[in-house]
């Protein structure tokens, strides 16, 4: 079911819905506790007395998975006790943000974190704002920034990914009897980490997002024509005026010309490869194809790309799609790719799939020999990359959630109208891409599944069906 049965062929089928201007969805007072006992409960497990969490506005997830925001234009740090209590050290910006975080919380102006240029003159040391914040001596401090160091054994332990005056200032603060550990594993170890498992609330919240970056790629795949700029593309990509986190792509031809990452001048040509992403909090949607009407349209040299790259990248992701469900290890799920799109021949070496939350790419539970197994309330992206030299890429990366049969009613009696799009979004990939998704797998972007490899002919997709039927 899962590979050398599956029939693929480039077939006239629907685009799929979208749906537009959809309220946003808050988190509750309750998950917000939540989440701060499940923090607390990681603490305690790992003898940790005080977590000193650091943020900044490109990694401020785990942080505002306790307070609610991230900390603009400046650096923060949140010091949570195993007793609840918290401080927030704040830069000149974020202090008046303190009355609105969504823990309780003591505030500590920390001018350092600010601006070049800004009043520094704080009258005493960070070392000695630390200790008024609850740095205390003798105690073990875990400190999270947003690398787990996966790979460097028990040296990861000690490596910090704070600005080293933070480290620096902490370690005077605590003393030389205190212990100092990377404590970023309490928030996003793929094996048990606070933010890996979302409730009902946080999968609303995300899908949200999911939603959003789905509807722009597809609104921009379809306006994509010769003669047309990267810049007139990419504006399609930016929606409801939520911030990306990540840099989004539209480029046409080959990418990185003068180190350029942005949407810039370049005119889309017929024949050209063309790379779409957006993403937003919950989700993200890619997709990668030539700027032809058919396959006749494209250069001798990669006239094969349908059955080359196309067909057999598609073939994995309906794998992935079909395999996944709860219980299931992270190993599993990279045997699985290992096996239906061999890495020596297809050159993939990022994860092939990955946990996604406020940030795009949050960790991975799927890696070789993993035997972590993936849990009901994880939301993950489907992020296979084939590469074949002299052939454009593949992709239709997109957002689905885990939920067992008790997660699943909950969304249903809470979010009625989430859960109408979720049983629309199975009905679509069933019934005209021809995958049968396991019923915990729910789709939160609108294009999972939908591989169009010619970009000019918006009738046409991949589709897949058991051989024989």
């Amino acid at each position: 079911m899962h590979d050398a049965r599956r029939d693929v062929s480039l077939n006239v089928v629907p685009q799929p819905d979208c749906w537009y201007s959809l309220p946003c969805v808050d988190l509750t007072d309750e998950t917000m506790r939540q989440r701060k006992a499940r923090v607390l409960a990681q603490m305690t497990r790992d003898g940790i007395d005080t977590l000193v969490v650091y943020a900044d506005k490109e990694h401020g997830g785990n942080f505002e998975y306790l307070t609610g925001f991230i900390p603009r234009f400046e650096e923060a740090l949140l010091v949570l006790q195993r007793s609840g209590e918290a401080a927030l050290v704040l830069g000149n910006e974020n202090l008046k943000l303190a009355p609105h975080a969504r823990l309780e919380n003591r505030v500590f102006h920390a001018p350092w974190f600010s601006l070049p240029n800004q009043p520094m003159t704080p009258g005493k040391t960070l070392a000695d704002l630390l200790r008024e914040a609850g740095i205390d001596r003798g105690k073990t401090l875990g400190l999270a920034g947003w690398k787990l160091f996966t790979g460097c054994g028990e040296a990861a332990q000690g490596m910090f990914d704070l600005p080293s005056f933070m480290v620096d200032a902490i370690r005077e603060a605590a003393g030389g009897g205190a212990v100092l550990r990377n404590a970023t594993g309490i928030f996003i170890s793929p094996d048990g980490g606070a933010r890996t498992v979302n409730n009902a609330n946080e999968l609303a919240h995300y899908e949200y997002g999911a939603n959003l970056a789905s509807t722009a790629i597809l609104t921009a795949l379809n306006a994509v024509a010769p003669g047309k700029t990267e810049k007139q593309i990419g504006a399609l990509l930016a929606a409801d005026g939520q911030p990306n986190n990540v840099v989004m792509i539209a480029a046409t031809g080959d990418r990185f010309a003068n180190a350029r990452l942005y949407p810039g001048d370049k005119r889309i040509q017929r024949g050209d490869t063309f790379s779409l992403t957006t993403s937003y909090k919950g989700g993200l949607s890619s997709r990668a194809a030539y700027v032809v009407e058919n396959a006749g349209e494209l250069a001798a040299n990669v006239s094969d790309y349908l059955e080359v790259v196309a067909i057999p990248y598609f073939r994995a992701v309906v794998s992935w799609l079909e395999h996944l469900r709860p219980g299931v290890t992270g190993g599993d799920m990279y045997q699985l790719i290992e096996r239906v799109l061999p890495k020596a021949q297809y050159h993939w070496h990022l994860n092939p799939g990955h946990l996604v939350a406020d940030e795009e790419w949050l960790c991975s539970p799927i890696f070789p020999g993993s035997d972590i197994p993936l849990a009901s309330g994880m939301l993950l992206q489907i992020d296979i990359i084939p590469s074949r030299s002299g052939y454009a890429g593949a992709s239709i990366e997109d957002t689905v959630a885990l939920a067992d049969a008790a997660l699943r009613a909950e969304l249903a009696a809470g979010y009625p109208a989430l859960w109408a799009r979720v049983q629309a979004r199975r009905d679509y990939i069933a019934r005209h891409i021809g995958i049968t998704l396991p019923e915990e797998v729910l789709p939160f972007s609108n294009t999972v599944g939908y591989l169009r490899p010619w970009l000019l002919d918006p009738t046409r997709a991949l589709v897949c069906q058991s051989a024989g039927s």
